[in-house]
């Protein structure tokens, strides 16, 4: 199970699980605080990997500082979407 943890909440994702992460009510884990768009990304995780996938947001989306459209992420890596910064963990 991958973990995804930030001051505004923690998100779990099992593998094979596709979530998107936004401001707007239909997205999966709602993050409803500035700067963070309607349907910001996307995750998708695998038993061992964790996807993330920038869906055009307006203000970007970022791993370890860095805008990405699209990245792997690790354990310990740090998720920015909008000001919400969300750290990767793996459990199990």
């Amino acid at each position: 199970m991958w973990i995804l943890q930030s001051a505004d909440g923690t998100f779990r994702l099992t593998p094979g699980s596709i979530k998107t992460v936004g401001r707007a009510p239909r997205a999966d884990f709602i993050l409803d605080v500035a700067l963070v768009s309607r349907l910001h990304c996307q995750l998708t995780a695998g038993d061992d990997t964790l996807e993330v996938l920038d869906l055009k947001s307006t203000n970007g989306t970022y791993v370890n500082d860095t805008r990405i459209e699209k990245a792997n992420l690790a354990p310990g890596d740090r998720l920015r979407v909008g000001r919400v910064e969300l750290t990767v963990d793996r459990q199990g």
